[in-house]
């Protein structure tokens, strides 16, 4: 009989702790306000496009500036999507290093689950693009739909889910986190036209010296900024995409303090820059690059142009299929297995969440389609109303399962004695004393 209803009572497990749930909603506070600069810088930017002042927007981004000399002499859109998501991936390496050597991603029997949703939460998408376009649509936009935003899918978990389990927010996590180190691989591996090798082991040689600087405990600023720097212009020079150079010097952060330290140098330098990449860095990118022209025909071509169907259907169902269908086939049939505070209805609607591609879709988008002005634009209103849906579909669920466990809570929370105890401990109380007093 408990072998039987153990399955039904997984879907109503009780939330977390109060101590983690307040610990998790003050960071999550944060994450709020980085999603939500996001969401504003986007919906600026489209506003913007969408009006007489659409020319003025379209100087602004096209604006080049920076040293010729240099080769650096880009667009703001080019120093935005090189420049300022570096900064992303930076912070994003370091939590990718954080999650491998002191995180869940250390042990392989917790890390296997969110990895695997990732992989198959980027695969799936994919297909789904291929699945549309074959024989006949642009197959260069396949990738346009594998990623995820890890600061739009956390900021409406925020929103929608403060009673959800703190589990749910670190599977989404992790998942995110190998999501981001795939698009950097897919991005240096598919989208590299040619290499200049030269300036390629220039900055290997001097991601090598900032690991040294790393290893030997070298402290100071005015020997990180002006390196990373260098190394970034190199990669930048090299035709890797800039954006590597971020991730790359993340990874190979300090994440363990020395017992004289307080802080590891990662998450020392995390606190700084963090600020900077959710307010500062993807809000200007979002500005600079989601300001397409929405109108009904460009609503037209979204629904019925293979390219553009193919990524929306990747990001709202590819990422479903593929991250429910991947945790739950490992969990089936390996020994790998869902936390006890998750639900199997918790992991759809995280699936779903999933699907807000935004930032890194953009980026991409932008890459696939280089030759085709058109296309690209299609292509990001493709990612704006895929993920826009995404987002309103998951919220859906979530907010039925957040609610849900704040009925639990508030049932746990019952003092109807109103002795400052919840009844819920009262009664265990109780049972424990009646347990003593017959065993006596």
């Amino acid at each position: 009989m408990g072998a039987e209803s153990a399955p039904r009572n997984k879907f109503f497990r009780r939330p977390s702790t109060l101590a983690e749930r307040n610990f998790i909603a003050d960071a999550l506070r944060t994450e709020t306000v980085g999603g939500a600069l996001l969401l504003i810088a986007a919906v600026v930017a489209v506003i913007w496009a969408n009006t007489g002042w659409s020319n003025a927007y379209h100087d602004l981004r096209d604006f080049r500036i920076g040293p010729e000399a240099l080769n650096l002499h880009l667009s703001l859109d080019t120093w935005a999507a090189d420049g300022l998501l570096a900064v992303f991936f930076f912070v994003a390496g370091i939590e990718l290093k954080r999650e491998l050597v002191v995180g869940d991603l250390r042990n392989p029997a917790q890390a296997v689950l969110p990895v695997v949703a990732a992989a198959c939460g980027m695969l799936t998408p994919a297909l789904f693009y291929f699945a549309v376009n074959a024989g006949g649509g642009s197959l260069d936009g396949w990738a346009i739909p594998t990623a995820t935003d890890i600061a739009f899918a956390l900021a409406v978990l925020a929103v929608i889910g403060t009673n959800l389990p703190s589990a749910l927010r670190s599977f989404l996590l992790t998942l995110a986190v190998v999501d981001d180190l795939g698009a950097i691989l897919i991005i240096a591996i598919f989208f590299t036209d040619s290499v200049n090798f030269l300036a390629l082991a220039a900055a290997f040689a001097l991601l090598v010296v900032f690991a040294l600087l790393q290893r030997f405990r070298v402290r100071g600023w005015w020997w990180y900024v002006p390196l990373a720097l260098v190394i970034w212009a190199l990669m930048h020079e090299s035709g890797v995409h800039a954006t590597v150079a971020g991730v790359a010097m993340g990874l190979l952060m300090r994440v363990v303090p020395d017992r004289d330290e307080r802080t590891s140098p990662a998450e020392h330098v995390e606190h700084l820059v963090r600020p900077v990449s959710a307010g500062l860095a993807v809000p200007i990118f979002a500005l600079l690059s989601a300001g397409v022209a929405v109108s009904g025909p460009v609503l037209a071509d979204v629904f019925t142009g293979r390219p553009t169907l193919g990524i929306m259907i990747g990001l709202i169902a590819g990422k479903v299929v593929g991250i429910f269908a991947g945790t739950w086939l490992v969990a089936r049939f390996t020994r790998a297995q869902l936390s006890d505070d998750l639900a199997w209805w918790d992991v759809f609607g995280m699936s779903m969440l999933a699907g807000i591609g935004f930032t890194v879709s953009l980026l991409i988008g932008e890459l696939a389609f280089t030759d085709d002005p058109e296309l690209t634009e299609q292509a990001k209103a493709a990612v704006l109303v895929g993920s826009v849906l995404a987002a309103g579909a998951a919220s859906i669920v979530l907010r039925i399962r957040n609610n849900t466990y704040a009925r639990v809570c508030a049932e746990e929370n019952r003092d109807d004695d109103g002795d400052g105890i919840p009844d819920i401990y009262r009664a265990d109380a109780d049972r424990l004393r009646d347990d003593k007093l017959g065993h006596s």
